[in-house]
């Protein structure tokens, strides 16, 4: 099954469910031969001459995986391994199996625990600041990444994980939990504090889920008052090229919402069907920054080509390519620049990224000078 998916060059990228057989070697009369014999070449004089003891097989193959990858050149083309591909996967399906805990690593490598209230690591006893002694039969040491602890203590939902921990105390923990459901919502939303009339929606990244969250976000609003809304898509580093393309669509009565080009074909064009709601009309500004690539700039994008709202902050990051994922065997993935993708005026944004309609920097104090000049478009009905 093959699901076209857009991928950020931050943090958040996508999965594509798509299964592939990578055969290494060609056929040429009747027998198969190498493509990459100076590779093959590397692998056994470091076997017959490395002093130390060599990784494993797989990470020897990780590593060259890596570099062949690295070889073309662009930085959205990509091998990912297996822990990193099924968070990222969690992430962009919105919803996990896990206990209920943040992990972080300190400055010395140890890994520790912050427990969300009430939730099942919580009432296991797990405490703030408890650190990650093993999982299962794992033991986590501080050569163990936050990627690689993360994917042993979650799972899936109805099993049990058993975590060895030390409380801050220097007493030690064993604790059996059982893993429930976690959703991770990609969209928050309230009125802004003292205007009952502005509602401010902010996107964290577009996953599968957030097409819904941006409509139940404009439902609520709504009931309560708001007329006019703010899209906050600062730090938004992407996500599903779809998810974009349907919080775009309920902004806009019909009409371009992006053209997209790819290898040997023609180009393509996404339109939003015709939309009578409310939302397309409301008065809207936009939020964005340096972080704002990918999907959330196919959102601003359209919504500032077509005239339908103005951007206020920075430049955004200029990401105007499209990655397919492909699943691989073990877990790992392999991400690939296979379309680019141009605004409803075929502006070109990679590596250029969007120009605000109206530039505010960052305030010194710490307080939301973008917010606060949105607020002022808003009430004054103009930029």
């Amino acid at each position: 099954m093959r699901k076209a998916m857009e991928l950020s060059g931050f943090a958040a990228l996508a999965l594509l469910c798509l299964s592939v057989t990578f055969v290494v070697g060609y056929q040429v009369g009747g027998t198969t031969a190498d493509p990459y014999p100076l590779v093959t070449q590397v692998q056994q004089l470091i076997e017959q001459n490395f002093i130390r003891p060599l990784p494993s097989h797989t990470k020897l193959e990780y590593g060259a995986a890596r570099g062949l990858v690295s070889a073309t050149g662009d930085p959205y083309t990509v091998f990912v391994e297996p822990q990193s591909h099924e968070l990222e996967t969690q992430s962009l399906q919105g919803e996990y199996g896990g206990i209920g805990v943040a992990l972080s690593k300190k400055e010395t490598g140890e890994i520790v625990l912050s427990p969300y209230r009430d939730s099942p690591a919580a009432q296991a006893g797990l405490l703030e600041g408890d650190e990650l002694l093993a999982v299962d039969a794992t033991t986590v040491t501080p050569a163990t990444t936050l990627d690689e602890a993360t994917t042993l203590v979650r799972g899936p939902v109805g099993s049990t994980v058993t975590l060895q921990v030390r409380h801050p105390t220097g007493e030690e923990l064993t604790a059996r939990v059982v893993r429930q459901s976690f959703s991770l919502p990609s969209v928050t939303w309230k009125l802004v504090e003292g205007q009952p009339a502005i509602g401010l929606i902010s996107i964290s990244r577009f996953s599968d889920k957030t097409s819904e969250e941006v409509r139940q976000a404009t439902e609520e609003l709504k009931a309560q008052g708001a007329t006019s809304y703010i899209l906050d898509l600062r730090n938004n580093g992407g996500g599903i090229l779809e998810g974009g393309i349907k919080v775009a669509e309920q902004f806009l009565d019909g009409g371009v919402i992006m053209y997209e080009t790819q290898k040997n074909a023609p180009e393509k064009v996404y339109r939003a069907p015709a939309n009578t709601a409310a939302t397309t009309t409301a008065p809207l500004v936009v939020l964005v920054n340096h972080g704002t690539a990918s999907a959330s700039e196919i959102v601003a994008g359209a919504l500032l080509d077509r005239e339908r709202a103005v951007l206020i902050g920075q430049t955004t990051y200029g990401k105007g390519s499209v990655q397919l994922v492909f699943d691989l065997p073990g877990g790992s993935s392999l991400h690939v620049t296979s379309y680019l993708w141009y605004t409803p005026t075929h502006r070109e944004l990679d590596g250029k990224g969007l120009p605000p309609t109206i530039t505010v920097e960052p305030a010194p104090d710490g307080s939301d000078a973008e917010l606060a000049r949105a607020l002022e478009v808003l009430q004054n009905g103009k930029p």
